[in-house]
C-alpha cells in the first residue's frame, strides 16, 4: 500500500515540477491514448462484424453490374473507410500538439528564469533552477508524448487503408 502513496506522491511533484503546461500535456496525452485504445478496441470486435455485414449485404443482391450497383458499393466502402478512420485524425492532432506544448513548457520556464535573473541577478542559481526544470520537463513529457503516438498512429492509419482496401477486392462486380 505504501508503494501506491509514493507512486502517487512522486507523480505529483513531478506534474508540479513542469507547472501548468504539464498539466495540459498530461491530460492532451490522456485524451490521445483513451482514443488509440477506442481505436485499437474497434479493429478487434466492431470493424470485423460491420465488414461481414456489408460483405453479406453485398452477396445477397442480385444484380452488381449496374451504375446503380456500382455507386451503392461506393457508398458501403464509403460508410466502412469513414468508420475505420474515425477518431484518427484525432490522434495525430494530439500527436502534433504534443510537441508544441511542451515547447510553450520551454519558453514559460525559460520567462520565469529571466525573471529571476533580473530580480536577483544571475549569482542566484538555486531560484533559477525551478524555472529550468519548469522549461525542461515540459518539453521532455511532449517529446515523449509524441514519440508514443506517433508510432501507433502510423500502425492504425496503415491497418484502417489495409481493411478499406481488402473490403474493395472482396465486394465483386459480377452477376
Amino acid at each position: 500500500m505504501y508503494w501506491l502513496i509514493d507512486s502517487f506522491e512522486a507523480i505529483r511533484d513531478f506534474m508540479n515540477l513542469g507547472g501548468v503546461v504539464l498539466k495540459s500535456i498530461a491530460v492532451v496525452i490522456f485524451l490521445m491514448w483513451v482514443l488509440i485504445v477506442e481505436r485499437i478496441m474497434f479493429f478487434r470486435s466492431s470493424m470485423k462484424q460491420m465488414s461481414k455485414e456489408i460483405h453479406d449485404d453485398w452477396e445477397q443482391r442480385q444484380e452488381r453490374k449496374s451504375w446503380n450497383a456500382h455507386q451503392i458499393r461506393e457508398l458501403l466502402i464509403s460508410r466502412f473507410e469513414e468508420a475505420t478512420s474515425k477518431g484518427i485524425n484525432l490522434i495525430q492532432t494530439f500527436v502534433a500538439l504534443c510537441p508544441l506544448l511542451g515547447l510553450l513548457g520551454t519558453v514559460t520556464g525559460m520567462i520565469s528564469v529571466f525573471q529571476v535573473m533580473a530580480v536577483s541577478g544571475s549569482g542566484n542559481v538555486r531560484a533559477m533552477a525551478a524555472g529550468v526544470s519548469q522549461a525542461t520537463v515540459p518539453t521532455m513529457a511532449g517529446m515523449v508524448g509524441a514519440l508514443s503516438g506517433v508510432l501507433l498512429v502510423t500502425l492504425l492509419t496503415r491497418r484502417a487503408a489495409r481493411e478499406v482496401e481488402f473490403l474493395e477486392d472482396s465486394l465483386t462486380m459480377d452477376h
